[in-house]
């Protein structure tokens, strides 16, 4: 079954939206602002979204950058021809101007669905956890967390095997040509300073020590 993700707080488009989409066979999650819409994305992966524009907090345009490797068709009232290229652009799929025909967006969302291709996502999420590989951004829910590149390198590791324990020696094999500077007897110390940042930020501890193997999230 499908999962569609619906990014909007218009109470009454979003309840209709959704007995269409259950009633065609999609699976529907929802999200009312664009904050709670990360927060959605870091913790389930949906096959689709439909964004939109005007939100409360984050807004849809500053929304769409977070979405990677999804397809996303923005459904709003906003009708100004360069506003929907530039959009466009900016990584939608397509646009749908409200009020809509709702065969036609079934039609939009079934042929997305049908031609989106396999993809490789350079984000990876646990538990409210992002990490952009390619921009090197981490942040927890909408709040950026600063790390050095071997903490980088340390938390990409740990987040690409989630629940795994990962030994010492493994650690510093996988990390080894970012990281040269990196060393047995300084891995406790970026380890345990990593710690300290996703803990100060999320409040939690996200990695926990294996005593005598290695770490795991």
């Amino acid at each position: 079954m499908k999962k569609i993700l619906i990014i909007d707080d218009d109470l009454y488009i979003g309840n209709m939206l959704e007995e269409i989409l259950t009633r065609e066979g999609y699976s529907v999650s929802r999200a009312y602002s664009g904050t709670e819409a990360l927060l959605a994305l870091s913790r389930a992966k949906p096959d689709l979204v439909l964004l939109d524009l005007m939100l409360p907090g984050l807004n849809g345009e500053e929304v769409l950058p977070h979405i990677k490797g999804i397809p996303v068709i923005v459904v709003s009232a906003k009708v100004d021809i360069d506003h929907k290229v530039e959009v466009l652009l900016g990584g939608a799929v397509d646009y749908v101007t409200k009020p809509f025909n709702t065969k036609e967006l079934l039609a939009r969302i079934a042929v997305q669905l049908r031609t989106a291709a396999p993809f490789f996502s350079s984000t990876l999420t646990f538990d409210g956890l992002t990490l952009d590989m390619d921009t090197h951004m981490v942040a927890f829910e909408t709040t950026e967390i600063k790390l050095t590149r071997t903490e980088f390198a340390i938390l990409k590791l740990l987040m690409q095997n989630p629940s795994q324990v990962i030994t010492k020696s493994q650690i510093l094999e996988r990390i080894s040509e970012n990281t040269p500077d990196c060393t047995e007897n300084s891995l406790k110390m970026h380890i345990s300073n990593l710690r300290r940042k996703l803990r100060e930020v999320s409040g939690r501890d996200y990695i926990e020590a294996v005593w005598g193997i290695g770490f795991k999230l």
